[in-house]
């Protein structure tokens, strides 16, 4: 089993079943083969951004963000046109250069949005590097970030 697969099934559990406690998804889990902890659980809710909604009659239960590929904001795109210097690709690599100091921000920035092509990014004082998951994302997504060259 791997965390995308885990991470699928608890997409799944979330919107076929009306889960309140990280406990009862864990149980869940289990009960399907997969041998994990409340931990481990925590951890994917939280990279996979699920919160806990309140229904009608004042329970709660977890439901998946609904977030579009790419929602920025105008003070976002502004960042991103202002720091960005170039964006070029190596294989499954990605390179973001910025001005100066700039970098940790628009990495920040690139990570809080739910690319599923990302893997993760390193972030310099002006370079960003972000591993993706073949070359065909990575020029994929150069090509999004080119798009706030400025």
């Amino acid at each position: 089993m791997t965390k995308s697969e885990r991470q699928a099934k608890i997409l799944e559990i979330i919107s076929e079943n009306a889960v309140s406690t990280q406990d009862e998804i864990v149980r869940i889990l289990n009960d399907a083969g997969y041998n994990v902890t409340q931990a481990t659980t925590s951890r994917d809710l939280q990279e996979l951004r699920i919160t806990k909604l309140m229904l009608p009659d004042g329970t709660y239960k977890y439901a998946a963000a609904k977030l579009p590929e790419i929602n920025i904001s105008e003070k976002m795109n502004a960042v991103f046109s202002q720091c960005l210097v170039s964006v070029d690709y190596a294989m499954n690599i990605v390179v973001v250069k910025t001005f100066t100091g700039a970098a940790q921000a628009v990495a920040a920035a690139i990570d809080s949005f739910v690319w599923d092509e990302i893997v993760g990014s390193i972030a310099g004082d002006d370079t960003i590097m972000i591993v993706v998951r073949n070359e065909k994302s990575a020029k994929q997504l150069t090509v999004k970030l080119s798009r706030f060259i400025a």
